[in-house]
């Protein structure tokens, strides 16, 4: 989008020219306390007035902090935590760590879904036009969502470390694997001993209504689960959430910059405001009502998602429809790899007024299309 942002404020962002838009796509998630907190500002900043880096050559009791909030909120209590610094780089390492474990190599990952542009990564993203010939080198095995006898026919073989899946699938434009098939995928891992790893890169920190995207399968426990985005509200921050019974180490997995001291009260801060502000009952709540109204609309072809994590597709290319949402009535929003589907991904702060922003100029967007294509 030809548009430069030069301030923001909760869900509202301003342009170098001085126009307010509404953020319903908080640049790809990553918003999810809303812009310029007050308690996560004064956070980071009583944090870079002290210290704002050492590596992890030393003591940084700002980790534990942040893995005992984590767990807690979460539900995962019981995990160990390894920081960096973004969703692909925890991914690299998520991957990294099962081959660890099991001494296996191959991956199963799911048509539409996406994991990063880094190699191990990348490599699990079906995106061809990202891959380059260097990625070819992981074994990757792509397998149809929702076919558990596809994944089962690939697990006999017995060379598979882990299988890889989206809580909610993002960028493929917001498919849900269902309850059911985690499920079952849950029982085939454990099964033919890979582990389950749950990439909740965009689908995690209570964007769909629950902390995690899979947490609505009830009683089903990855043993890795990979977060970022939203962690740090814009500041760059990740995690790889370890299952208790996989035999972790110091040292096993590194990094320079994750878990820096800053990065640490970032994600403090944010995990302070989803608790304190009730934010994934906000979440669950304006979803609800914004999936609900859009199923209404007859130029829509079908809503998908859960919470503030939401696919519109339409019958055409929504590259137009987004365009006049952006310049005639100053609303952000995301785009899908299918051209079909628009994103909606704003802060877990979003207000009713501003669903019903939306609503009221989307309906002005499809009126106005079809008066163009009547004339």
């Amino acid at each position: 989008m030809d548009i430069e942002l030069v301030d923001a404020n909760d869900c509202l962002v301003t342009d170098s020219t001085g126009q307010e838009y509404l953020d319903l796509y908080g640049g790809h998630a990553v918003i999810s306390v809303g812009h310029k907190h007050a308690h996560y500002v004064d956070r980071v900043e009583d944090q870079i007035n002290k210290i704002a880096f050492y590596s992890n050559s030393v003591i940084n009791k700002l980790q534990t902090e942040l893995a005992d909030k984590l767990g807690k909120l979460s539900g995962y209590e019981d995990y160990g935590l390894f920081l960096c610094n973004s969703g692909a780089e925890a991914n690299e390492n998520a991957l990294k760590l099962a081959s660890f474990t099991n001494k296996k190599s191959k991956v199963i990952s799911f048509q539409k879904g996406f994991h990063g542009r880094t190699s191990r990564a990348i490599a699990a993203t079906d995106s061809p036009k990202y891959h380059s010939s260097a990625d070819t080198v992981h074994d990757v095995q792509f397998v149809e969502l929702g076919n558990l006898q596809m994944v089962e026919e690939a697990l006999k073989k017995g060379d598979v470390s882990a299988v890889i899946i989206e809580g909610l699938q993002g960028l493929g434009g917001i498919y849900d694997p269902g309850a059911d098939f985690l499920l079952g995928l849950r029982a085939l891992c454990t099964r033919y001993e890979t582990l389950l790893i749950l990439d909740e890169v965009q689908s995690g920190y209570g964007r769909t209504g629950k902390f995690f995207a899979h947490q609505y399968a009830t009683g089903l426990k990855p043993d890795i689960i990979t977060v970022a985005k939203g962690m740090g509200n814009g500041f760059p921050i990740a995690g790889v959430l370890i299952a208790p019974h996989i035999p972790a180490w110091y040292g096993m997995l590194g990094t320079t910059f994750g878990g820096n001291h800053l990065a640490c009260s970032a994600g403090i801060a944010v995990l302070d405001i989803i608790k304190e502000e009730s934010l994934m009952k906000n979440a669950s709540e304006l979803g609800a009502y914004l999936i609900r109204e859009l199923q209404q609309l007859t130029e829509v072809k079908e809503v998908r998602g859960r919470g503030l994590m939401i696919g519109i597709e339409l019958e055409t290319a929504i590259a137009p429809m987004r365009k006049q949402l952006v310049k005639e009535h100053h609303i952000l929003t995301g785009v899908a790899a299918n051209p079909n589907v628009l994103r909606l991904l704003p802060p877990l702060t979003l207000k009713k007024e501003h669903a019903d922003q939306f609503l009221t100029a989307l309906k002005a967007v499809f009126m106005n299309q079809t008066e163009k294509s009547s004339s």
